[in-house]
């Protein structure tokens, strides 16, 4: 009796490896999986590559103060693309489009649906902007200045999912709906910033030109928050992996770390103070070198009253543009003053989600690069900063990277 129930065995376990092996030859080696995706590597447009490396982080021998918070630390960054340039005016004008399409195609009920049987948006679909029943995105005709028509900008909402990867590395009983977070955002960049950010000051020409009118597309854009900055870059993700569904690139478009920044902005020059390797602020002919305020009232000897061109002034080493001046840039990581003594030195990090109702100093985040309307110190690439990811201003903006899969010749 127990040696026909092996007879069994064997014969089911025999045909359970054909089954597994059918459409794939089998010779009874380890050979791994057949016919997987072939995988050559991306070059996202706009994007450069930061290859692999290490980084001493931690403020220069000028500043003694910030460096007892910032203890001089060696780091090693994996490989990255990051963007060129901040994002502009005109590159975030896209991510506000689709999500202003997206409302109208909504109002008007145009779905069709896909082969996973879900509904989608019908982007074919021809929009009329004087259809009737598009009018709840409008501001009503009375409340018009000169009788403009304006969109309610209120209506622009962005929702995402995201994984909370924290938790999920340290919950063990967490299951996948405690893993989910459901975000939604107001994208509208905050034009009133050019206001608001100056007493006593004219910039209501900033406030009504900058994000709509041409001249300042490729201008970077300014009054968006952390939280619209990961919103636009979890819509740059999705609108990546909608044109190549067969491309197998597993990692999102996101905000640097701080340490990535810093590591990028020295452009491979360990111990740099600027991204342009030098100790000075301006070059052998007394040339600026970034987009920064020089003197007190002298905002335009560098070349702009204002922000300027986004691909202004030399990149650094690594063809990265305006690391330094212009605006100064979000990044991911949360911002403790102490971090420096306890972070890890492998791609450190610090993230912490916080709640509507936590504490302001829960919410700051590390703000890098320095903006034109700072003093130079804050152009150096170890000077930190923050700012609350629920504020905006008239001197942030962003860029994203996106990690590299795999390890490049480059890297050795």
């Amino acid at each position: 009796m127990s040696r026909n129930f092996l007879y069994i065995g064997v014969i089911v376990l025999t045909f359970t490896m054909l089954v597994v092996g059918c459409g794939q030859s089998f010779d009874g080696q380890l050979r791994g999986v057949e016919n997987r995706p072939s995988w050559t590597g991306i070059n996202p447009y706009g994007m450069v590559y930061i290859p692999s490396g290490t980084l001493t982080i931690g403020q220069s021998d000028e500043d003694i103060f910030n460096s007892f918070i910032q203890r001089p630390m060696t780091v090693s960054i994996p490989g990255f693309y990051m963007d060129d340039t901040e994002i502009t005016n005109n590159e975030y004008r896209q991510f506000v489009y689709w999500v202003r399409d997206s409302i109208a195609h909504t109002l008007l009920d145009h779905f069709y649906v896909d082969e996973r049987g879900n509904e989608r948006l019908d982007w074919e679909f021809n929009i009329d902007w004087r259809d009737e029943m598009l009018e709840p995105m409008f501001v009503p005709a009375e409340l018009t200045v000169n009788r403009r028509r304006a969109y309610d900008v209120s209506m622009f909402n962005y929702e995402y999912r995201w994984i909370d990867w924290q938790r999920a590395a340290h919950d063990r009983n967490a299951t996948i709906n405690d893993l989910v977070n459901i975000e939604s955002v107001n994208i509208y960049p905050d034009t009133l910033v050019w206001i608001r950010d100056f007493a006593y000051s004219y910039n209501e020409p900033m406030a009504r030109n900058y994000f709509s009118h041409p001249a300042y597309d490729d201008y970077p854009v300014v009054g968006v928050s952390w939280k619209m900055a990961k919103a636009f870059s979890h819509w740059r993700t999705q609108m990546w992996d909608a044109f190549r569904p067969h491309e197998p690139n597993s990692e999102d478009f996101r905000l640097p770390t701080e340490f990535e920044w810093e590591y990028a902005a020295r452009g491979g020059r360990d111990l740099a103070p600027y991204p342009w390797g030098a100790y000075n602020l301006r070059n052998a002919k007394g040339c600026l070198l970034g987009n920064f305020k020089p003197g007190r009232g002298n905002y335009p000897e560098d070349g702009g009253m204002y922000t300027v061109n986004a691909y202004m002034y030399f990149p650094n080493d690594y063809g990265l543009y305006n690391m330094a001046g212009n605006v100064a840039e979000w990044t991911e990581t949360a911002y403790d003053p102490s971090a420096y003594s306890y972070i890890h030195d492998l791609s450190p990090d610090i993230k912490y989600d916080a709640q509507p109702d936590d504490p302001e100093a829960f919410k700051r985040k590390v703000v890098r690069g320095g903006s034109w309307k700072d003093v130079g110190y804050y152009l150096q690439t170890g000077t930190r900063t923050y700012e609350y990811q629920d504020t905006t201003k008239s001197y942030i903006g962003f860029r994203n990277v996106l990690t590299f899969l795999g390890r490049s010749i480059d890297d050795f």
